[in-house]
């Protein structure tokens, strides 16, 4: 019995081996699938703003006809974001340009009193400025949850098994410019 004992203490150490492996590797499937789950709402809200972004062009035009270069940047920037479903990374930066010129069209707008007091604009405004709080929001629950994710893959020893197992780290979705983390201004009289 008493040479039995090293068979007993190997075979121990390999069940807690194995047992962490598959603890580990349960951790990393959870935590993508929140990472892929969280992205796609940041996506969702992003929509959301594309489908608002026409009703808001619509308006404008019809006070500001002649910010027709404007419009059509908003416009073209709008369908590029839209199109864009490439990486955060690669998203964020067609993002940027597209809340730059929504920001322009906005600045723009103040130029118009009779704009500003629209029933039709002010609803605009109020739901553009609530999608971009919800979109801030879902893009702090990506961020956060790609950050638990690169923190397993990136940590010793559980990136071992994350590179076994091809666990990659995942990219953030970051605003460049420090005026765009903010949502749009909403002018309300």
């Amino acid at each position: 019995m008493s040479e039995m004992w090293p068979v007993f203490v190997v075979l121990g150490v390999a069940v807690v081996v194995l047992l962490w492996c598959c603890i580990t590797f349960n951790r990393l499937v959870r935590l993508r699938n929140h990472c892929v789950e969280a992205w796609s709402n940041v996506d969702t809200e992003l929509k959301r703003r594309y489908n608002l972004i026409p009703n808001l062009v619509d308006t404008v035009k019809g006070y500001a006809a002649h910010e027709r270069q404007v419009l059509t940047e908003v416009t073209r920037l709008r369908q590029e974001a839209a199109a864009n479903v490439g990486s955060p990374k690669q998203q964020a930066g067609t993002e940027n340009q597209f809340v730059q010129a929504l920001d322009r069209l906005l600045a723009r707008v103040e130029a118009y009193p009779e704009l500003c007091a629209s029933a039709n604009f002010l609803a605009l405004q109020r739901e553009l400025a609530n999608t971009e709080d919800r979109i801030q929001a879902a893009r702090r629950f990506y961020n956060g949850n790609v950050r638990e994710h690169n923190n397993l893959v990136e940590g010793f020893p559980s990136m071992l098994i994350a590179r076994i197992f091809g666990f990659a780290p995942r990219e953030f979705f970051e605003v460049q410019d420090l005026r765009i983390r903010t949502a749009p201004a909403v002018w309300i009289s």
